[in-house]
């Protein structure tokens, strides 16, 4: 009965949080080539959500898919719920589902601390050991490049050395074909986190 009745709830939270006007799919970076009127109605409802979801609703939606965890994601960053960091670090290294990653890595960027850089620099040093993975390597340096930048710091310069990880990774096997450069992820996750502030704005709490 307590596993219906945990279904049950989840199925709420997604009817309720997630696809209202397919949240969700948006979430991955549509919503900036929305016009100016459509981006502050998404913005408005977002912070308006973030407000209102309890930290025990956030850690059901965790528990879920790719679609729950990148909504989940997001309404912690728009409400600066620091408390869930510690869990997206761990989420993120194991890596379970696909999309949401990148989702965590805005919200270590929106967080922006020492110890959010410290938890993509983690993810990086495991990952980019790893390329037969094509996961959420590029979002997190691009996060991590973000901090840099906003914390006068250089953790990302290993990664980017001629021999560093980033370029071992890169080349493979297998090669990535990247038309993309490290500072153009840098710049996506800086107008991602413009947006998660915007959003912020209509966020009636903070923390509960």
């Amino acid at each position: 009965m307590r596993h219906a009745d945990e279904q049950t709830e989840l199925h709420q939270l997604i009817r309720r949080y997630v696809t209202p006007d397919q949240r969700y799919l948006k979430l991955g970076g549509s919503f900036l080539h929305m016009t100016k009127r459509r981006r502050t109605k998404f913005a408005r409802e977002l912070g308006k959500a973030a407000g209102e979801i309890t930290p025990g609703e956030l850690a059901v939606l965790l528990e879920g898919g790719w679609r729950e965890r990148t909504t989940a994601a997001w309404l912690i960053a728009v409400a600066r719920r620091t408390e869930f960091r510690e869990r997206l670090g761990e989420l993120l290294l194991a890596s379970e589902v696909c999309f949401a990653g990148s989702a965590y890595c805005i919200t270590f960027a929106t967080f922006g601390t020492q110890s959010d850089a410290d938890l993509l620099a983690a993810y990086l040093d495991r990952y980019l050991r790893r390329p037969d993975l094509h996961y959420d390597q590029a979002a997190a340096l691009g996060a991590l490049l973000h901090l840099d930048a906003k914390l006068g710091a250089g953790q990302a310069t290993r990664f980017l050395a001629p021999d560093g990880l980033w370029h071992q990774w890169i080349d493979g096997p297998p090669r990535k074909e990247h038309h993309d450069t490290p500072d153009s992820y840098r710049d996506s996750t800086a107008q991602l986190c413009v947006f998660a502030d915007e959003s912020t704005e209509y966020c009636t709490a903070t923390k509960r």
